[in-house]
């Protein structure tokens, strides 16, 4: 009996224990899922503060029926403090979230406000009044100086057919008002550019140019800064080349008023849209048509446009037709060799030494009339002072003239019957060649001297020429002499190593 007492006692405290052991395990389950939701409306954006406080409701009912130990109480407490911080770094990071976007729905709304505008701008381009068409050209002139996104959107809201179809009016300002609202339109656009070119605003900007009186100085400037615009898309080159601008580019170049404070602008832009022209093979038929090629090089002294005249030379250069263009200005190659031994622009000397080396390369006669200029001495020079592309092309030249010598001693020791090389001794034992050849390896040896003598003579010269600049650049007197030192230096100097 005692031991079925026993027994019995055992398993009611067995099942008491059992049974606390179930509560404890529910109480934590309850309080295992509110740690959960707590966990959950952390990490998730966009909660709202009512369900928040609900969630901190059902927590506090949660804890507050749990019958659970004082240890699982203070755990509790500790997860609704870390709660607690973490709601208000969540409430901060909405706050951050939320700035965006209110930036964006007012940027959106902005946006539409300025589509509202530009198509009421292009509803009255296409109006019947002219004056309310006036007004909207400048205004689309105006909204399009600096805005990339109202160049796009105009032209897709169709702003440009009616612009190009302005051109037409007689009136002066409307004229100008469309042809520098075209040109904004164009700027950065290729598209537009295109569909300037297709709707056949070249053709009719030439109209007003060709049209009887006297045309306006403004006009024309307005034409040739779209010339330059259109002119840099490479499909619009061959439609603007053939339809007869390079002509009139030319004719504003040598009538343009110097007196005239926008006179270098246009002068600038129209050499631009010719370089940009030129730069398509087709196009040079038609600027060798005109006399550029010689308004050009009476020019190139100009500094101010210097180097872009040469510039559209050395696109003229590449053809045939170019080069007999430029041999045939009188003194034209002599400017050339000119301007190598400008120092103080190395731009230009690089693009002087690319020509002079393409006709060097392609014609004998041209060779021959570098030399009469005095160009070996000047591409010596180079060769020492210039920049490496400089120095580069001047050597090439130099190698041309090399073979042509290389070929005339050739040629002569052909007509000799030799063919011993001038180093080489005289080994014939007849009297019938002996003569000859002595005589023969006589004159090469003077000729071989003179060279050496001509060589020694232009080291010598760009020698002292070196030495004169740095004395100007020294602000000496310009009576300076140098010194017999200087002078035994240079005497006995070779280009390998210089005095200074």
């Amino acid at each position: 009996m005692a031991k079925c007492h026993r027994s019995n006692v055992d398993s009611i405290a067995l099942n008491q224990r059992h049974h606390a052991k179930n509560t404890t395990a529910d109480n934590f389950c309850i309080s295992a899922s509110s740690i959960r939701r707590i966990i959950f409306d952390a990490v998730s954006c966009g909660g709202t503060s009512r369900h928040r406080h609900r969630q901190r409701e059902e927590l506090h009912s949660d804890i507050s029926s749990s019958s659970s130990a004082a240890s699982f109480a203070s755990v509790t407490v500790s997860h609704k403090e870390k709660k607690h911080v973490q709601e208000e770094k969540h409430e901060k990071l909405l706050d951050l979230l939320n700035v965006p976007v209110h930036v964006t729905d007012a940027e959106s709304k902005k946006k539409e406000e300025m589509l509202l505008e530009l198509k009421q701008v292009v509803k009255e381009l296409r109006d019947e009044d002219s004056t309310k068409r006036r007004m909207a050209a400048a205004r689309v002139r105006l909204l399009t100086k600096d805005d990339t996104e109202a160049r796009g959107s105009l032209a897709m809201l169709g702003a440009i057919s009616p612009l190009v179809g302005m051109l037409d009016s007689e009136d002066l300002h409307s004229q100008i008002d469309s042809l520098y609202a075209l040109l904004n339109i164009g700027i950065g656009n290729d598209a537009n550019k295109a569909a300037i070119v297709k709707v056949g605003a070249v053709h009719k900007m030439l109209k007003l140019i060709e049209s009887p009186g006297v045309v306006d100085s403004s006009v024309s400037e307005a034409i040739v800064a779209n010339f330059l615009g259109l002119s840099a898309l490479d499909s619009n080159k061959p439609i603007i080349g053939s339809s007869g601008a390079i002509p009139f580019l030319v004719r504003t170049l040598q009538n343009l008023d110097k007196s005239s404070k926008t006179s270098s602008q246009v002068k600038q832009d129209a050499l631009r849209a010719l370089y940009n022209l030129s730069i398509n093979q087709t196009n040079i038929s038609f600027v060798l048509e005109t006399d550029l090629v010689l308004f050009m090089i009476n020019s190139i002294e100009d500094m101010e446009v210097s180097e872009r005249i040469l510039s559209i030379l050395s696109n003229l250069v590449s053809t045939p037709e170019g080069r007999k263009a430029i041999s045939a200005v009188r003194d034209g190659i002599a400017i050339l060799v000119d301007v190598l031994s400008w120092t103080d622009s190395p731009k230009c000397q690089e693009k002087a030494s690319y020509i002079l080396m393409i006709m060097a390369h392609k014609a004998y006669a041209d060779r021959q009339t570098m030399i009469e200029a005095g160009i070996v001495s000047a591409l010596l020079e180079l060769t020492l002072v210039g920049t490496a592309l400089a120095q580069k092309r001047a050597s090439r030249i130099l190698e041309c003239f090399r073979v042509d010598k290389g070929k005339q001693v050739s040629g002569r020791c052909d007509g000799g019957n030799l063919s011993l090389t001038v180093s080489a001794p005289i080994c014939a034992s007849s009297s019938s060649t002996d003569g000859g050849g002595k005589e023969y390896l006589m004159e090469e040896v003077n000729m071989m001297s003179d060279e050496k003598k001509a060589v020694k003579q232009l080291v010598q010269q760009s020698l002292q020429n070196n030495m004169m600049k740095i004395v100007k650049r020294a602000n000496l007197r310009h009576d300076f002499v140098p010194s017999e030192h200087f002078a035994s230096l240079t005497s006995s100097s070779t280009s390998k190593s210089l005095p200074f």
